[in-house]
């Protein structure tokens, strides 16, 4: 049963009375569950194990269960599904996981063979036989290799997922790990070329060399057969900072440039372009992101207003610019305007071609692609034909080649892949999967609920076309709202096979946070401001139900990661309306996440303000902990609110990005209180929660059948 709203909020005012024993906005007093925290700790474990036992031992006895993970496990070993990748030197490089290779196989095959629909690959790793000789949990993280077409490359190889990870020369053209070749230890670290024998390497080199966030902040140059201790300093940015990332860019005359970027906070940085003569800062605006380079010009986009140096001109938020390259870390440099964004209009990626820049864009949630050429005086565009009302996404291009390669989706529609011509701007469709649902009388329609400070909130609703519209309808409410990503329509299989075709509604919510409509979209929703996020999520549930869509003992939600911090504001501020809800790898105790020893918690404090105290136990930033204090999931849940609820918190012992302890502290909290939830941690998995295939589809199964359980039964 649900309880009546005035009984939840008197729940909810005495909790938050009593929780002034566990964590104050001033300062904390013991966390009784703070052993959760030592992620690999025996007390942890062991409650970990515990859980996991009891909440599969419910879930999958479920009849449905297995079934349900056949049908995921069949959609996610699937090979006919579209084999995406990166475009260089006139091939197209492709990871590949299917049930025969679990952990997958790098491998490529001849950019015309690609473009013409009919690949023929050649295996290059195959990481499945790496761990089985090596004895190791090898997940693949990406390829790295050397500019001007050479045949060396840094793989990037990660035990069981997290996000640290080592880094191994390999040679394409004998398909093996250099002999004495780079080698760098397991580390959150960046790295790129600066020729075929000569590394700029941010890594871990020590005490002293981390940021809090626990990113490197110090470059050097590495040279082939040079200890790493002998490496000489680059450059640095300061502890203080997110940390320092390192990337490359090449043009369509082969001119090869390094970039550092020293992450001040995890949306503002500077940018040093690295040369024999050192770094030099690029003059840039601090909410800027170097897209790439063209024609001699820089390209980039910016997240402010901004009026360069020297100029009159301000040029608008959002706005993709250049700058030449020769000029681009002057004080005045010369810049021009390639795209500037509407309010209701968004730039999703951009990538280059020999003949073209690309934009792939939003028009109210709805993509398209502009290509603009440089005729060596300004920018011309136009815009290349793709299908309406769906979102693409780039998927393959190179400086050196005119073929592009970009993705349509949306909803209902399987994946399609389309060649795009830079030179023409004709668009191709080369490949579309079979479909792996049957959406046979399923419709997609877009609505728009309006939040509480009067935003209009645009959201997808998929359904049967014949759903009946009165209140009865199982339905699934997902949302993100953080960090400037945006929530386009996607082709999910899984939802579509497991929850649409048995008659679930499943509902994409467009709130704010995101960057569905630009850098503002996303700014509108930041730090003291972050209560329009939630606002908006419940305007869409409140929506939803108004149009009878659904009710709310029929509505569940679902987030990850950011969108599990939404999930747990839900189960603090409204959980009335909800009668599920899945609590993918969250972030819930908004007091203690950017301590020290809560991985890369520190780097969002962009995000969401900083509760952190100083020396003396009080808040650096006092408005933003008090804030936080109220926000808090773990700080201001009321069990007895949440009980109908009845979460679920899905989390992975290897994510070293978000920590474990977030869910594990929030559903013993429950525990202790005797309120029913259910809990899985994958013990290996990453940020994903998902280290193979095999799992996702467990992940998934476990994931509908709670939903059937709490929602349809």
């Amino acid at each position: 049963m649900r309880f009546p709203v005035p009984l939840a909020a008197a729940a909810l005012a005495a909790f938050t009375a009593a929780c002034a024993t566990l964590m104050t906005a001033t300062g904390p007093t013991k966390d009784r569950y703070e052993f959760m925290e030592d992620v690999e700790g025996k007390q942890a474990l062991d409650w970990v194990r515990a859980q996991n036992a009891r909440s599969l031992g419910h879930l999958e006895a479920d009849p449905r269960f297995a079934p349900l993970r056949a049908e995921a496990l069949a959609i996610v070993n699937n090979k006919d599904r579209l084999a995406l990748g990166s475009v260089r030197d006139g091939w197209v490089y492709n990871f590949w996981q299917d049930a025969t290779n679990v952990r997958g196989l790098w491998r490529r095959a001849r950019l015309e063979t690609y473009a013409a629909g009919k690949p023929a690959w050649e295996t290059l790793l195959d990481v499945d036989a790496l761990s089985a000789a090596e004895n190791a949990n090898w997940v693949f993280k990406g390829a790295d290799c050397a500019p001007g077409g050479g045949a060396r490359c840094l793989l990037t190889l990660s035990n069981g997922g997290k996000d640290a990870s080592v880094r191994r020369e390999f040679d394409i053209a004998t398909k093996a790990f250099v002999p004495g070749g780079f080698a760098l230890p397991e580390a959150k670290a960046s790295t790129a070329w600066k020729d075929g024998d000569t590394l700029y390497v941010a890594t871990d080199w020590g005490a002293g060399s981390l940021t809090q966030s626990g990113y490197p902040f110090i470059v050097k140059e590495l040279k082939r057969g040079q200890p790493l201790e002998s490496a000489r300093e680059i450059m640095r940015g300061a502890a203080g900072d997110v940390g320092v990332f390192l990337g490359d860019f090449e043009s369509e005359d082969g001119t090869h440039v390094v970039v550092a970027t020293q992450g001040v906070t995890f949306f503002t940085s500077a940018s040093y372009r690295l040369t024999d003569a050192g770094a030099a800062k690029v003059t840039l605006p601090s909410r800027a992101t170097l897209q790439g380079l063209h024609k001699g010009e820089l390209i980039f986009t910016i997240e402010e207003v901004w009026t360069p140096p020297g100029s009159a001109t301000a040029y608008p938020q959002g706005a993709l610019l250049s700058s030449t390259l020769a000029g681009a870390t002057t004080a005045s440099p010369s810049v021009r305007l390639l795209y500037g964004p509407g309010p209701r209009e968004s730039i999703e990626g951009v990538t280059v071609t020999r003949e073209a820049v690309l934009v792939a864009g939003t028009q109210n949630v709805r993509g398209r692609i502009l290509r603009y050429t440089w005729d060596g005086r300004s920018w011309l565009e136009s815009q290349v034909a793709m299908p309406p009302n769906g979102a693409i996404d780039f998927a393959g291009a190179s400086s050196s080649e005119s073929t592009a390669f970009a993705v349509f989706r949306d909803f209902l529609r399987p994946d399609t892949l389309y060649t795009i011509d830079a030179r023409t701007g004709s668009a191709t469709a080369v490949q579309s999967v079979p479909a792996q649902f049957n959406a046979a009388g399923m419709v997609s329609e877009q609505f728009e609920a309006t939040s509480k400070d009067g935003t209009k909130v645009p959201y997808f609703v998929v359904r049967k076309r014949d759903t009946t519209l009165d209140g009865s309808a199982p339905t699934l409410l997902y949302g993100y709202g953080g960090f400037q990503v945006s929530m386009p329509p996607a082709y999910s299989p899984i939802t579509g096979k497991l929850w649409l075709e048995r008659g679930g509604v499943y509902v994409l919510a467009n709130i704010r946070g995101g960057g569905e409509f630009g850098p503002a979209w996303h700014q509108a929703g930041l730090k003291l401001k972050r209560q329009a996020v939630y606002d908006d999520f419940i305007a869409v549930a409140e929506d939803l139900i108004a149009r009878k869509i659904t009710s709310p003992r029929r509505l569940g939600i679902m987030g990850g990661s950011n969108g599990g911090l939404l999930m747990g504001v839900m189960l603090t501020q409204r959980p009335e309306l909800f009668r599920a809800a899945v609590v993918q790898v969250p972030l819930l105790d908004m007091l203690g996440y950017a301590d020290a020893n809560m991985l890369a918690g520190a780097s969002w404090v962009d995000e969401y303000g900083d509760p952190r105290l100083d020396a003396q136990g009080k808040p650096t930033h006092p408005e933003e902990r008090a804030w936080l204090a109220k926000l808090s999931p773990y700080q201001n849940m009321a069990p007895a609110a949440v009980a109908p609820v009845v979460p679920f918190f899905v989390t992975s012992t290897k994510d070293d990005r978000v920590h474990p302890a977030h869910a594990r502290k929030m559903a013993a909290r429950l525990e202790a209180a005797g309120t029913p939830f259910y809990y899985y941690e994958n013990i290996d998995g990453g940020h994903s929660a998902a280290a193979n295939l095999q799992e996702v589809a467990r992940r998934r199964a476990l994931e509908f059948v709670y939903l059937n359980q709490r929602l349809v039964d």
